[in-house]
């Protein structure tokens, strides 16, 4: 039975239409699937907004252990950078540009670097031949 969208993060019928066909379907063979596609999405982003543990999913959402395992597959699988793919290219279609970026900007403070200025292994390299730059 499917359960009431009854959260402030739950999906629209809009929504779930655009995300829906990125979610994968229940896996042939084995026990028949007793929760909705839809619900265990839900789930999964009433948790991310929250910030709440899996243990503290309400109780009107599927069992949390069922939320968290369909979380961790669908994260290795990559459906989560599909849905973010495919809502990228609609929002840039909407908004007249190029589905897919043509070109990028790096802000140097943007970047990640080590305290010293350089990667380990060039600091090491420095050390040994007795070079110092400082």
């Amino acid at each position: 039975m499917a359960r009431i969208p009854c959260y402030p993060r739950d999906l629209s019928d809009v929504e779930w239409a655009v995300v829906g066909p990125h979610v994968p379907a229940h896996r042939p063979g084995g026990r028949p699937a007793s929760h909705r596609r839809r619900d265990i999405l839900d789930a999964i982003f009433y948790i991310k907004r929250g910030g709440a543990s899996w243990q503290m999913l309400p109780i009107d959402f599927p069992h949390w252990k069922t939320v968290y395992d369909s979380f961790r597959t669908w994260k290795h699988d990559g459906v989560f950078e599909r849905i973010n793919d495919a809502l990228r290219v609609q929002v840039r279609a909407a908004r007249g540009r190029n589905a897919v970026p043509t070109a990028g900007i790096v802000d140097s403070r943007s970047v990640k670097t080590s305290q010293e200025g350089g990667t380990v292994a060039t600091t090491a390299a420095q050390r040994s031949t007795g070079k110092n730059t400082t």
